[in-house]
């Protein structure tokens, strides 16, 4: 179960990145109240995990899921730069973060 919240709370990681910069985009009530909700369950989920995983793991893939998903997202949404190199980092977090899970 802690894996699933965990995999949860990266996922609204992603999210609440992605409202950020729609927040950025048009700065209304709706955006706001996203962007933390996004955020106050993603907190949430990486607490109730870590309540049985180790903390260095489930830090590191709570992050590389958040950070690799919003690279992605911007891509899709924002006209960020698709440049292979970039994917290359981001495939790289996401290993990382999927070896951490073997290995503990």
């Amino acid at each position: 179960m802690a894996w699933v919240a965990l995999l949860v709370a990266g996922l609204c990681e992603m999210m609440g990145v992605f409202m950020i910069s729609k927040y950025n985009e048009a700065k209304s009530m709706k955006n706001l109240m996203l962007l933390i909700f996004a955020f106050t369950l993603s907190f949430a989920g990486l607490a109730f995990a870590m309540e049985t995983l180790p903390m260095g793991t489930a830090y590191a893939i709570w992050t590389g899921i958040g950070a690799a998903g919003g690279a992605l997202l911007g891509m899709m949404f924002f006209k960020e730069s698709k440049d292979w190199r970039r994917v290359v980092c981001i495939v790289l977090v996401l290993g990382a973060a999927i070896f951490l899970k073997l290995l503990s």
